[in-house]
């Protein structure tokens, strides 16, 4: 039976949805994986959201607590808000509870992803103070380390990302993600599916 892995975002201008298609291409790389893209309820009212200038959401399901854990493996990825991750993210995995109380979640591998508007934005923290929620749920958190390689130590170029996870920077909002966050994206979504697999024919 395929390994199945989890990608479950918030995006509200699109930054991180880049980012999630590229991760599940990577996952669906390999053989024996199998990738689903889910998105978290919104929590703002669509007037807010218009004044924000925000685009509709895509078609992408919503996803609820108690699905996650028909997951083998979940990669979370959530824009940045003062260094740690949207509210509409935590509101989510706020409603994760009954999941925690039988640890449905525990055992799980599960990787992080994230954009943020600058540089010193939050690329490290953001995921840095999300581990607290994989804590808490008994996860085992996989991180991309270094294994993306010479992609790591671009210094010519803009580029978001961390030893966490894929990442990218979205400026005012204008910017898109570059090729090379994309790859690191394609990268962790591939690094996270082998492992997920891993653990599943070790169960």
């Amino acid at each position: 039976m395929a390994a199945k892995v989890y990608i479950v975002y918030y995006s509200m201008y699109g930054h991180v949805e880049k980012l999630a298609e590229e991760i599940k291409k990577g996952a669906t790389s390999v053989e024996g994986v199998e990738a689903k893209l889910w998105q978290v309820p919104e929590t703002l009212p669509e007037e807010v959201l218009a004044k924000m200038s925000a685009p509709p959401k895509s078609d992408v399901p919503i996803i609820t607590p108690n699905e996650l854990a028909e997951a083998d493996g979940l990669i979370f990825g959530f824009p940045t808000r003062f260094g740690m991750m949207a509210a509409q993210f935590k509101a989510f995995l706020d409603a994760t509870g009954g999941l925690w109380r039988m640890q449905q979640l525990a055992g799980k591998p599960a990787g992080i992803f994230f954009s943020t508007g600058s540089q010193g934005g939050g690329q490290e923290t953001t995921a840095l103070t999300a581990i607290t929620q994989l804590t808490h749920h008994g996860m085992i958190f996989v991180p991309i380390g270094y294994t993306f390689g010479a992609g790591m130590f671009e210094m010519e170029k803009v580029k978001g990302g961390s030893p966490y996870g894929a990442g990218t920077f979205a400026g005012d909002g204008s910017r898109c993600p570059t090729e090379l966050e994309l790859e690191q994206a394609f990268h962790q979504g591939k690094y996270f599916a082998i492992i997920a697999k891993k653990l599943k024919g070790s169960a």
